[in-house]
């Protein structure tokens, strides 16, 4: 059983996939949170058995498989940084890496702001002057989201919850089109 555990650890843990950027950013915290060493390698020692494994684990199934599809790893941009998405209309967008968010350029030149608000902890999104909230994360670990009617729907931060919101969405619109 170890040995299994340690073969599946050193296959996730290559970087052959991916850049594994979450993983490097918190080892380059770990190891300079503070200016003196053993304080960095106790608080380590502490905080080596939760955050690695989990860090390890987001990176192998999410963010590269991200890296992979797209060529991008979300962890990987810095403030400034611009890349270029395809967006579901097949149209190309660049999305520059704000210090709070994201900017996001049309081809057509229209440009939407996402920002996130660290004191409420929630994501709006900009267009025109216009501000419209997106979704907050609740202290209890469940989202609030903000639909286009002015209600909000609280689900919970997984497939269901997605599920549940893009419910939502689409009886809205179904009923907008019946009513028209």
């Amino acid at each position: 059983m170890v040995a299994v555990v340690l073969l599946a650890g050193t296959l996730l843990c290559t970087s052959c996939i991916g850049s594994f950027s979450l993983f490097n950013k918190y080892e380059k915290w770990q190891c300079n949170m503070t200016s003196n060493k053993y304080v960095n390698g106790i608080v380590g020692l502490i905080l080596q058995p939760i955050c690695a494994p989990v860090c390890c684990v987001v990176d192998a199934l999410v963010l590269n498989t991200i890296e992979f599809w797209s060529g991008n790893n979300p962890m990987s941009a810095s403030v400034g940084d611009t890349f270029e998405m395809q967006g579901r209309d097949g149209r190309y967008y660049a999305v520059k890496v704000l210090k709070d968010g994201y900017e996001v350029k049309a081809p057509t030149g229209e440009v939407t702001l996402f920002t996130h608000d660290a004191q409420n902890d929630s994501w709006s999104m900009k267009q025109d002057g216009k501000v419209i909230d997106i979704f907050r994360f609740n202290e209890d670990g469940t989202i609030e989201a903000y639909l286009q009617n002015g209600q909000t729907l609280t689900v919970s931060p997984d497939e269901a919850g997605l599920m549940q919101v893009q419910e939502a969405v689409a009886d809205m619109n179904a009923n907008y089109f019946a009513m028209r």
